[in-house]
């Protein structure tokens, strides 16, 4: 199948359908991609744009991932 195939049928894909694909294999490709620094500065302004179109500012997101990267309290 080539690229152009796989775009197709992403697009197609329903709303669900697509979050559900983003979700399952967005953390299985990053693994093979996040050590080659020259591809991440590719992937950051993507990755702005799309916070940017989501209508999250980047204030709103550093205190969303500082609350998901809390320490937890084993004892709680």
């Amino acid at each position: 199948m080539t690229t152009d195939e796989i775009k197709t049928a992403l697009l197609s894909l329903s709303k669900e359908e697509k979050q559900a694909f983003i979700l399952d294999t967005l953390p299985i490709m990053a693994k093979e991609v996040i050590n080659e620094p020259g591809f991440m500065m590719q992937l950051f302004p993507v990755m702005l744009g799309i916070l940017k179109e989501s209508g999250m500012d980047l204030q709103q997101l550093l205190a969303f991932a500082s609350m998901m990267s809390a320490p937890t309290d084993p004892q709680n």
